[in-house]
């Protein structure tokens, strides 16, 4: 007899917690991993505030208790199919990036965005690249000729994505997920310091459009993320629809009031209704369309 698992567990929050979850990875026929976080840098614990999507209770032993009664009865075999869809958000007072990762690994392929995903405009404008890409031109050139990219890529989508943006596709390699290892604890410990250097926002104009840029972010993403017919195989379209809208882009609700058309006109049938279609207009990329110093050379991304 085969079971199949499905579940959606939270960050890890200790050693302990992390090993624990390797562990149980290798169990797992089907499992997913998912976690969202707002972050304020105000000063560390107890002065610093973390606002989590998360629980204030881990369902932990409940699946541990669940995984070894079942291996009593049956044998539980490890997926090749995985999933880590993972963000952290600022609170609107600063315009810090937002950090993305979102890796999808099947048997013998491997899907990867790794960025820190920019508030504000980096392709027509300087501003905000200087501010938060400059300093990690390094670092992203790095990982960009140790990660290959993952061929065409819309305009569309370069919208949301900074000059150090990692988006890959590659056949498993265990010296590959090494790289990609090293480089989201790179990332992450980047985004942390930008984090920690940033100031508050006081301006009521620009907490409202860092809001807005927060929300047409989680809009995107709610409604075209390409990763929604994979949850829908793994969770079923109801408990997929409640994890996209409701965690992991929650805030489609809460952070403004336009609509995706009203921010995506383009994708509007003529019912009224929004498009299906992934893409609807926007030039192709097949190669990274930054150089080593941020400068975008993709031309028009129309």
């Amino acid at each position: 007899m085969e079971i199949l698992v499905s579940l959606v567990l939270k960050p890890a929050e200790s050693e302990r917690e992390r090993e624990k979850e390797r562990e149980m990875e290798c169990l797992f026929r089907r499992s997913s991993s998912f976690g969202k976080m707002k972050l304020d840098p105000s000063p560390y614990p107890p002065q610093k505030r973390c606002l989590s999507r998360n629980a204030a209770f881990s369902y932990q032993k409940f699946i541990q208790f669940a995984l070894e009664e079942t291996q009593l009865h049956t044998q539980l075999i490890p997926s090749p199919l995985q999933v880590l869809d993972f963000a952290l958000f600022p609170e609107p007072e600063y315009d810090v990036p937002i950090f993305c990762a979102s890796f999808f690994t099947a048997s013998n392929t491997n899907v990867v965005v790794l960025d820190l995903n920019p508030l504000h405009d980096v392709i027509d404008t300087e501003d905000y690249k200087a501010k938060y890409y400059k300093n990690l031109m390094p670092l992203g050139q790095k990982y960009a000729e140790l990660l290959p990219w993952g061929s065409k890529i819309t305009g569309e989508s370069l919208g949301f994505f900074s000059p150090i943006v990692i988006w890959s596709k590659f056949c498993s390699d265990q010296h590959l997920h090494d790289i990609l290892f090293a480089a989201f604890k790179e990332y992450f410990k980047a985004w942390l310091q930008l984090m920690d250097q940033a100031k508050v926002e006081t301006n009521a104009s620009q907490l409202h459009r860092n809001c807005e840029a927060q929300h047409k972010y989680l809009i995107w993403r709610a409604e075209k993320d390409p990763g929604h017919q994979l949850l829908k195989k793994l969770l079923g379209e109801s408990l997929a629809q409640d994890l996209v809208w409701n965690f992991l882009f929650n805030g489609v609700n809460t952070l403004g009031s336009k609509s995706f058309l009203d921010y995506f006109p383009e994708y509007r049938c003529v019912d009224g209704s929004i498009s299906k279609k992934r893409s609807i207009i926007g030039k192709s990329f097949e190669n990274r369309p930054w150089d080593a110093k941020g400068n975008f050379i993709g031309a028009n991304i129309r």
